[in-house]
């Protein structure tokens, strides 16, 4: 692509972006016309299609083909930072959402082998598990079953759930998850999954398994998320890896980092 088409595929891109913010559009409203975006910032439709594209990549806009079909303002995605460690509900705050929960199940019951490994339990012991739906300024991103040790935390299924469970577990128990370890790999939401997360059948899915620690290293959380593709980023902290033989420097680490 030459300097030249690539400079008005980036005007195209920045018109748009700015289009939207100037044009009081909400999530989920329809942008004008191919048509009447290309004439109105000048360039070809080729070139308008190219950054609407791009667009879509970055979690802009979202293009529906069809009848009813158009170019709309896509509802913004939740941030997942994996280089901090904090719940769910925070992350969501902090990028000017509302945070919410709809719970599922609340039930005493043994854990599974894979959460019973995890939690360092035998697998006859009790876990509190808990299924809920988590919500973004109302609208459903992610679908979270969690297991706690009946041990650690006797009376949780008893406690309003709906809120922080991590700001129960250390204002009520004492034992505040500070690390976690976090496995993500994708997934197609099956019938039950869309149904719950209200997206089609097949929806690409981040599917993502977390033990979470208490400051002592003792284990005080299994869990089982799923996150809707169209409304989760992750975000990965990385450093350049020093080569073989050399010493390697402790890394500086902010507090509520994850290790």
């Amino acid at each position: 692509m030459s300097d030249e088409n690539t400079s008005l595929r980036g005007r195209a891109w920045r018109g748009v972006a700015d289009t939207i913010r100037a044009g009081g559009y909400r999530p989920g409203d329809r942008l004008p016309s191919e048509r009447e975006l290309a004439d109105r910032l000048g360039v070809s439709r080729s070139t308008l299609r190219l950054a609407l594209h791009d667009l879509e990549r970055s979690g802009y806009v979202v293009r529906r083909p069809g009848r009813g079909g158009g170019t709309f303002v896509a509802a913004p995605k939740v941030e997942r930072d994996l280089g901090h460690f904090t719940g769910l509900a925070d992350y969501i705050r902090r990028q000017g959402l509302e945070a919410g929960s709809r719970i599922l199940s609340v039930s005493l019951a043994p854990a599974d082998p894979r959460a019973a490994a995890a939690l360092r339990i035998a697998p006859e012991d009790l876990a509190v598990h808990v299924t809920r739906v988590r919500l973004a300024d109302g609208e459903p991103i992610a679908l979270e079953r969690s297991r706690f040790p009946v041990a650690l935390f006797p009376d949780l299924a008893e406690q309003a759930l709906g809120g922080s469970v991590y700001d129960l577990l250390r204002t009520r128990y004492g034992r505040a998850p500070a690390h976690a370890v976090e496995r993500i790999e994708p997934v197609a939401a099956d019938d039950e999954i869309a149904a719950l997360l209200e997206v089609p059948y097949g929806t690409p899915l981040l599917a993502i398994e977390r033990v979470a620690y208490d400051a002592a290293g003792v284990p005080v959380e299994h869990a089982d998320d799923l996150f809707r593709g169209d409304r989760t980023r992750v975000v990965v902290w990385t450093t350049h890896d020093t080569p073989p033989n050399t010493p390697r420097q402790a890394p500086h680490r902010t507090e509520g980092s994850a290790p």
